[in-house]
């Protein structure tokens, strides 16, 4: 396979590909958004009579706190006092008591995170009217090894029934000590990490709300039925947070983003000159469809995950020429349809 060297320029604000100043009025759309923050009310239980204390959250978060130690902390909720689910339960406060203790100082407030989720929100209310939307942003502390894998990569935030929830343990800054330790990078490589920051958090909520809207299709199709269908995905979440920076959206760094626009038609060369573009193989498919530390063919400066870029550059063209197809109707456009009207050559 041909080597491309991809070099890293410095450009100017990409205003094409910035759908902010023509981002629609939303202002008057009423979205309902109440914040709990379960991780206080859980780390203030009574270690001592854990039982009684499960019984009054439960009170307070009748749904999540099922979801929260069955499915996240991964602990049986037995019924009555002593059990193993006491002592699984002590053990992990305790052994994240620093864990939290961090959290209080990075999160004091989450006021200005929850606005941006709202706004969000409104934007999903514009465009998918119909869509019931969650009422509840819902901040928890789960093991670190809570990392879910959604349609646009991974992360420690979810979708629950009772609203979306947010693994603060996940949100405490790229520099945060615990992901540079043996441990911390098992589990979280530095390409990984460095997305932990809290800016990150309303953009994995709209990814869990784009989620929830349309369930990702299976992962047996060709490999450009794959990247035109998580373009599809990160082309709506352009349009619901038309104002986010895109480095936070696609999880480049600017200069990985910088050199994909700079180095477009070399890119889509891999493919074509591979025969990539029509590939049922997954063990090709998946070096392109999913998150990594680099695109082994383009060199160590290129972001992995390189088929979420070009998978959006095609949905680009296409919706250029196709301006009264709504975001619905896109999303249900067959990706082949997409591809080859899109006319996609960059140069």
């Amino acid at each position: 396979m041909k080597k491309y060297f991809l070099v890293l320029v410095v450009v100017t604000c990409i205003v094409a590909c910035n759908s902010g100043p023509n981002a629609p009025d939303v202002s008057d759309i009423h979205v309902t958004l109440q914040t709990e923050r379960f991780e206080q009310d859980f780390f203030s239980i009574d270690t001592a009579n854990v039982y009684p204390s499960l019984v009054k959250l439960q009170q307070k978060y009748p749904g999540f706190l099922n979801d929260y130690v069955v499915n996240i902390l991964g602990i049986p909720l037995l019924p009555g006092p002593d059990t193993a689910t006491d002592r699984l339960i002590k053990k992990f406060i305790s052994d994240y008591r620093p864990i939290k203790d961090t959290v209080d100082k990075v999160f004091h407030s989450i006021d200005a995170t929850t606005a941006e989720v709202r706004k969000g929100l409104q934007y999903a209310k514009y465009y998918f009217p119909e869509y019931k939307l969650p009422t509840k942003l819902i901040t928890y502390i789960g093991p670190l090894d809570s990392y879910f894998q959604g349609s646009l990569g991974g992360y420690a935030d979810v979708i629950t029934n009772e609203g979306l929830a947010v693994g603060l343990q996940l949100h405490l800054g790229k520099n945060y000590s615990v992901y540079h330790t043996e441990l911390g990078q098992q589990l979280y490589p530095a390409y990984i990490s460095r997305r932990f920051e809290p800016a990150y958090i309303p953009v994995n909520c709209m990814k869990n709300i784009i989620d929830d809207l349309f369930p990702e299709k299976g992962t047996d199709r060709p490999l450009i039925d794959q990247m035109i269908e998580k373009g599809k995905r990160l082309y709506v979440l352009d349009k619901l947070l038309p104002f986010t920076a895109d480095t936070l959206k696609v999880g480049y760094t600017k200069k990985q983003l910088d050199g994909c626009y700079a180095n477009e038609a070399n890119i889509w060369s891999l493919f074509l000159q591979n025969n990539f573009i029509y590939s049922i193989d997954p063990s090709v498919n998946k070096n392109y469809v999913q998150d990594g530390p680099k695109t082994e063919e383009l060199g160590d400066a290129s972001p992995g995950f390189i088929g979420l870029f070009v998978g959006r550059q095609i949905v680009r063209k296409y919706m250029d020429k196709h301006s009264d197809v709504s975001l619905g109707e896109m999303m249900k456009t067959d990706s082949r349809k997409i591809f080859e009207e899109s006319k996609y050559k960059p140069r």
